[in-house]
């Protein structure tokens, strides 16, 4: 029996999350099966981004082998690192990579800090202009503004309505015009459609553009640098949703991406972690990075040795996906999590014991064709929703005798419906049915 140390709160959210079938937001150290491996090389790179370097990961990984599992838990231990975060989901319609305007829109509306869970750009500026007053001492506004532009001089020769913006943005808060403020910081945010008098203020006009993206980036490292974070942690998740679209649109998406992978290398970006997460596909094959040789030399990896000699320091890193042991063993963290918070953990124990996680990760395993990698996801939900969860409200249920697993193709993901469809097929009766080595 595993001791567990974490809070009530936490503790409802990983299981109330895992019982929906999504991952959870935070707690995530918990869960991580397998990732230890990494922990070491991604500690000491972003140790360098806090010391004022920047820094690159690119992840690889099968549908449904935890891609987007690993970039929360990355981000989360970031937090605790004092890093601000962003997690952005890459799609043709809603994030489209070639627009970085858009793309640092989507970066603020997302903007996470250790204390903010989202939506930290308001909290972050005015925590800034905190250590500004803090620095100008007894100088009054004149000094904050005048140390303002100190701070912003390099950001200023790319993009200087960044420093304009923030400027009026201090004055309109000081003299009470609540509105004009809100508006010059949406401005500020890449947002769209701030009225034409709220621009005249700040003396700007038009929308934030595709040039000006990366120096309202720049500007947005500075500030949190300034502000004792340790620099922004940012994650373009399920990148290879590029090989579906346009060739004319994928080629400029990847024009895009080596471009930001330029300017890190040139030094522009201090502050920065960017991690990208894609499938193999995207890395490998020609609808992918492969069509632009500079990017694809970039992230040129060896991965033809045993994955058990992967190089964790590596541009790009790889993820096997789960294991029967190591679904197992996620399976019992998540019930001794559950038992934690019950009112009778001893019977959670006793009932739902590690022969039956056992079992029943065997039993999930087998209805998407033996396929364990992508059988976490389902497993949890079936072991906290139709076992654990009926354990502790039903004295008399005993899952061995009472239930029976059925997968409904309407559950599943893209992905698990294709595991599904390719395994053998039939349905399995009852979880005692699996013949296991035990």
């Amino acid at each position: 029996m595993t001791e567990l140390t974490i809070s009530p709160r936490r503790r409802r959210d990983i299981i109330d999350a895992l019982r929906r079938g999504t991952v959870p937001q935070q707690g995530l150290d918990v869960l991580a099966v397998g990732l230890a491996r990494f922990e070491s090389a991604l500690d000491a790179e972003l140790d360098g981004v806090a010391d004022g370097s920047a820094g690159f990961k690119a992840v690889r990984g099968e549908y449904g082998s935890g891609k987007t599992f690993f970039a929360r838990w990355l981000t989360e231990r970031a937090k605790r690192a004092n890093f601000a975060t962003a997690e952005i989901q890459i799609s043709e319609t809603e994030t489209p990579l070639h627009k970085l305007e858009t793309v640092y829109r989507r970066v603020v509306e997302n903007l996470a800090t250790p204390t903010t869970s989202t939506g930290a750009m308001g909290d972050v500026v005015d925590g800034w202009f905190y250590f500004l007053d803090q620095d100008a001492g007894e100088g009054g506004t004149s000094a904050s503004l005048e140390l303002l532009d100190k701070r912003l001089s390099e950001v200023s020769k790319e993009a200087p309505a960044f420093a304009a913006v923030l400027r009026t943005y201090r004055l309109a808060q000081q003299s009470g015009d609540g509105a004009q403020a809100e508006g010059l910081l949406a401005w500020l945010s890449g947002q769209p459609h701030v009225s034409a008098s709220v621009k005249r203020a700040a003396g700007v006009r038009g929308d934030l553009d595709h040039f000006g993206a990366l120096g309202f980036l720049q500007g947005l490292l500075t500030v949190l640098r300034d502000s004792d974070y340790s620099g922004l942690v940012l994650v373009l998740d399920e990148v290879e949703t590029l090989q579906r679209m346009r060739s004319d649109v994928r080629e400029k998406s990847l024009n895009a991406l080596r471009q930001l992978l330029d300017e890190i290398d040139g030094g522009r970006f201090p502050g920065l972690y960017l991690v990208l997460t894609g499938t193999p596909a995207f890395f490998d094959g020609q609808q992918g990075v492969q069509r632009l040789p500079p990017l694809a030399q970039r992230l040129q990896t060896d991965f033809q040795t045993d994955a058990r000699f992967d190089n964790p320091r590596a541009v790009q890193i790889r993820l096997s996906g789960f294991t029967a042991d190591s679904l197992i063993e996620l399976g019992t963290r998540v019930r001794d999590i559950f038992a934690a918070g019950a009112d009778n953990p001893e019977r959670i124990h006793t009932v739902v014991d590690d022969a039956y996680v056992a079992t029943l990760a065997k039993a999930v395993g087998g209805e998407l064709g033996g396929r364990t990698g992508v059988a976490p996801r389902l497993f949890l939900k079936k072991l906290i929703a139709d076992v654990l969860d009926r354990v502790e409200l039903f004295e008399d249920f005993d899952p061995r005798r009472d239930y029976r697993l059925t997968v409904d193709p309407n559950e599943l993901t893209d992905v698990e419906r294709a595991a599904q469809v390719r395994g053998a097929g039939g349905a399995v009766g009852s979880v005692d049915d699996i013949d296991l080595e035990l």
